[in-house]
């Protein structure tokens, strides 16, 4: 599929996950395409230009407000639930309220008929008659923004991985949304799945090395093992969960993830953004107090400096 000029804004397109890492930027970019948007979260959190309207997977009550008046959906799957069956109802609740195109939220590592979305991959021709399916690789925002790996990063400038060596075609979530609002607005839906990479594939030594750089800061990847990692994330998420993590992790080091894609270019018309831009873009230096309780804490443990 080329790049198409967008239909004219006719439509309301909910969001779901709208505070989101991509649906936060899919949202802010069907509103400056002067494109109606009603911005589905659990608190119905108010976004410039958008109607806040409430939506949690769990919750039925609330799925008719949410998609009264829309006739398209971008769809983020909940967070931490490896069972698809809680976004059916919605699926079918939506189909009957007119919704026509609905765009998934996927991954590269998950594909049609696989485990936890997808099934709902599977089932979305069968819903709608337009549609489509993205699945990004892992994102670049996992080192600069809530996630726990930046998270490791700023507490300790660490990255904590079973993926070895193995490489990652790492994108850029403005790509994605991006690439979402496109499928979402064109006159033809994709009507396929779209494996959506950077413009490189990186390890996540490279990854250090280049944060490294970036903010002038030392970050280093310690290598786990799949049973290490499987362990470390059962600690704070269902066991059923950090495994399939894990799993995912176990992928990247055998080389599942190495590869690139043309699709973000295909779509928008330019190239996706490169990690060393995306981080000059979101990172500031880290700050001298955690810099210096890092250096404490490898004062103290010599694995720290390894």
């Amino acid at each position: 599929m080329t790049a198409t000029a967008p239909t004219t804004p006719t439509g309301t397109t909910l969001v779901i996950g709208a505070t989101g890492t991509t649906g936060s930027r899919t949202t802010a970019q069907l509103v400056a395409a002067g494109r109606r948007v009603k911005a589905g979260s659990r608190r119905a959190t108010p976004l410039p230009g958008a109607e806040p309207v409430r939506f949690d997977w769990y919750d039925p009550a609330c799925f008719g407000d949410a998609v009264a008046g829309a006739d398209r959906v971008y769809l983020v799957p909940p967070v931490g639930d490896p069972d698809p069956a809680v976004m059916l109802p919605f699926l079918d609740r939506a189909r009957a309220a007119g919704v026509r195109r609905a765009v998934l939220l996927s991954s590269s590592a998950i594909t049609e008929g696989g485990p936890a979305v997808g099934q709902v991959h599977r089932a979305l021709p069968g819903l709608f008659d337009e549609w489509a399916v993205l699945r990004p690789s892992w994102f670049m925002q996992n080192f600069t923004g809530t996630h726990a790996h930046a998270d490791s990063i700023r507490a300790d400038g660490v990255i904590r991985t079973a993926a070895g060596t193995g490489r990652v075609g790492f994108v850029d979530a403005d790509d994605i949304a991006a690439v979402a609002a496109r499928a979402l607005t064109d006159d033809r839906a994709p009507g396929t799945d779209l494996v959506l990479t950077g413009p490189q594939t990186l390890s996540h030594d490279d990854i250090a090395a280049l944060l490294t750089e970036v903010t002038g800061h030392r970050v280093v990847h310690h290598h786990l093992t799949y049973e290490a990692m499987r362990d470390r994330l059962a600690a704070v998420i269902p066991t059923r969960f950090a495994a399939m993590l894990a799993g995912m992790d176990r992928s990247i080091a055998e080389g599942a993830e190495d590869r690139t894609t043309d699709t973000v270019h295909r779509l928008t018309g330019r190239p996706p953004h490169d990690f060393r831009t995306v981080a000059v873009r979101e990172l500031s230096a880290l700050s001298a107090p955690a810099t210096a309780a890092r250096t404490t804490r490898a004062r103290q443990d010599p694995e720290e400096t390894a």
